[in-house]
């Protein structure tokens, strides 16, 4: 059986990691197994924080909703309920949109959820 050398598909497993660790500071880019570890963390940290950041924004757009809800004289918890019994069916992404950027338009919602709650 002939012998077989395994330095370039080890070489190329090598190049992907430290390409991946770009940037990382230290021997964390320039070692292979400091590399190899920083690498596993840091997805690990991606996977982690993608599902984090939906927790992040849906905080960020509450926050908005209700310091624009209370400029009009409303709280947050009493403007759902009153959006949820007028049936109108915006999601929190939209609102907070409209409490930045529209203000007027806020306000006529917020309005018509007054009148139902």
């Amino acid at each position: 059986m002939p012998r077989v050398k395994r330095g370039v598909p080890a070489h190329k497993r090598h190049k992907k990691v430290l390409n991946l660790t770009e940037g990382h500071k230290g021997t964390k880019s320039t070692l292979y197994r400091r590399a190899h570890e920083s690498m596993l963390k840091s997805l690990a940290y991606a996977y982690r924080d993608r599902r984090n950041r939906k927790r992040d924004f849906r905080r960020l757009w509450i926050t908005r909703i209700n310091a624009a809800a209370r400029l009009a004289g409303m709280t947050y918890s009493s403007l759902m309920v009153g959006l949820k019994k007028a049936g109108i069916a915006l999601d929190r992404k939209v609102l907070a949109e409209m409490a930045v950027n529209d203000p007027t338009a806020f306000n006529k919602i917020v309005e018509s959820a007054k009148a139902q709650a």
